[in-house]
């Protein structure tokens, strides 16, 4: 079925006037910020974006819009935007799980380091006393007096 070209110029204004809604984010449910929602919106037939047809050079347009507004880095689409910024948040606290572990690991290390250090000065100590126990030149210092002794007064 041919149209007239007042009844062509009536849909390409309601294309156009249903692109400016769905780029300005007003997005029917379910919908999407694509071709599908823009024919359904101006009441056109979803072929007529495609090949040869006579609104072709409209999605090409819708389309590019769409882009610019992406490079932007606006999103019409409120999924989309949702999408991105749950993609973005995803990556922000993977790498902040990888900074955690690398900060475990680092820190595990750092505490086997330092057990095994208390462990070899344990050693030497035990080694040290073995060494004085068998000594008969050495002597034991008596051991230490209480603190409990009060000598004179605390005034």
């Amino acid at each position: 079925m041919r149209i007239s070209a007042t009844q062509r110029t009536e849909n390409e204004n309601r294309i156009r006037a249903a692109m400016d809604r769905l780029l300005r984010g007003e997005i029917p449910p379910g919908g999407k910020c694509d071709i599908k929602p823009l024919a359904n919106e101006a009441g056109v037939d979803r072929t007529a974006f495609y090949g040869t047809r006579p609104y072709a050079h409209l999605r090409v347009e819708f389309e590019r819009r769409v882009q610019a507004l992406h490079d932007a880095g606006e999103i019409p689409d409120p999924r989309e935007a949702q999408i991105a910024r749950l993609k973005a948040e995803s990556l922000k606290l993977k790498e902040r799980l990888a900074q955690s572990e690398k900060t475990i690991d680092e820190l595990t290390d750092f505490r086997s380091q330092a057990m095994a250090r208390l462990a070899a000065q344990h050693e030497e100590i035990v080694h040290l006393r073995e060494t004085v126990a068998g000594t008969s030149r050495v002597s034991r210092l008596p051991a230490a007096r209480s603190a409990t002794t009060v000598i004179g007064s605390c005034n």
